[in-house]
């Protein structure tokens, strides 16, 4: 290999690896997934817990990955997510969780004590009744207990992350602020993406950042923060003059691909060099064949070399992705 750095054509060079433990999850989000869920994928299929940590180990030592995040579905079902948190911990790289928080109020303590960075959930409502009709489950208070859990644990800073959807919490989005800077968290609103599994998502139904900045500049002021964005998704702004801050992750109507240092490991072993990219390439079956940890990271590093300048969500042309974000992590 001659660079051993994931460098795509585009100059553009991954360090921060989304891995991605289960495609199952415990809600049934509108935006994500059928009341009746999904087809989960055979047990035989996803990876075991040395086989994801072999592959993070190849991301950090061959490749310089630095920061690795455990995603879903959702990663707490995963029996044996602490163990593989601690593992991965003992690499030297940040280590982070995005979670729904059901079951987080149990684990929280066992994550942090096993070297887990901190976390971001998700959350789309502090209303009872929006947060059961958005997530078909009566559990807001469940989540709420798995919040406090991991700020009384250290996982901070706690970050809670908010899909706004028309005619359903839009006009929400100060209270969700408020709630958030009085608990402590820092808030990041996030444009509805095109990775439901019922391919239903249109531009003209989603709540788009100059909506967002409109509902929210009606109570509050908003200014850029100083910090530089850097490759970070979340456009910060200062919130009446700081020193609380809100993001807003903008990645349909402002596209940030330019920046992306990103790179994403599926469940069943899959690299993807994009969220929406449409190609896959497999490690699970060099993995499971034999290969060394040098032939796996060529295949990886050949992998993210193919990487699209963007997205391509405006373009005529765009297909939305074959698996949700459900199975693909986010």
């Amino acid at each position: 290999m001659s660079t051993g750095k994931l460098r795509d054509r585009y100059g553009r060079v991954a360090t921060d690896l989304r891995v991605s433990l289960t495609d199952r999850c415990n809600l049934r989000c509108s935006y994500c997934m059928p009341a009746e869920g999904l087809d989960w994928l055979p047990d035989d299929t996803v990876l075991s817990d040395d086989e994801v940590v072999r592959l993070v180990h190849i991301g950090v030592e061959l490749l310089g990955i630095r920061e690795v995040r455990f995603t879903g579905g959702e990663p707490l079902v995963r029996r044996g997510l602490v163990d593989i948190v601690r593992r991965t911990s003992a690499l030297g790289v940040e280590t982070s969780l995005t979670t729904n928080a059901l079951g987080l109020a149990r684990t929280a303590h066992a994550l942090a004590e096993a070297g887990l960075d901190r976390v971001n959930v998700s959350l789309d409502s502090i209303r009872r009744e929006s947060f059961k009709e958005i997530t078909r489950r009566d559990r807001l208070a469940d989540v709420l207990a798995g919040l406090a859990a991991a700020q009384e644990a250290g996982l901070g800073p706690v970050k809670v992350n908010a899909v706004l959807m028309r005619g359903i919490n839009d006009d929400q989005a100060p209270e969700l602020l408020r709630w958030a800077i009085g608990e402590g968290y820092e808030l990041r609103f996030i444009e509805q993406m095109p990775l439901d599994a019922q391919h239903r998502w249109s531009r003209d139904g989603m709540v788009t950042a100059d909506e967002i900045f409109a509902h929210l500049e009606r109570e509050f002021t908003l200014s850029p923060a100083a910090e530089p964005r850097g490759s970070a998704p979340a456009e910060l702004f200062l919130v009446d003059g700081g020193p609380a801050t809100v993001g807003v992750i903008a990645s349909v109507t402002r596209p940030f691909c330019g920046d992306c240092d990103r790179v994403r490991l599926t469940a069943d072993g899959q690299i993807r060099n994009c969220l929406f990219a449409r190609e896959e390439s497999d490690l699970r079956a060099a993995l499971r064949a034999g290969a060394t940890d040098e032939e796996i990271a060529e295949r990886w590093v050949t992998a993210m070399a193919g990487k699209r300048a963007g997205h391509g969500i405006d373009d005529p042309t765009f297909l939305q992705p074959d698996r949700p974000m459900s199975a693909i992590g986010g």
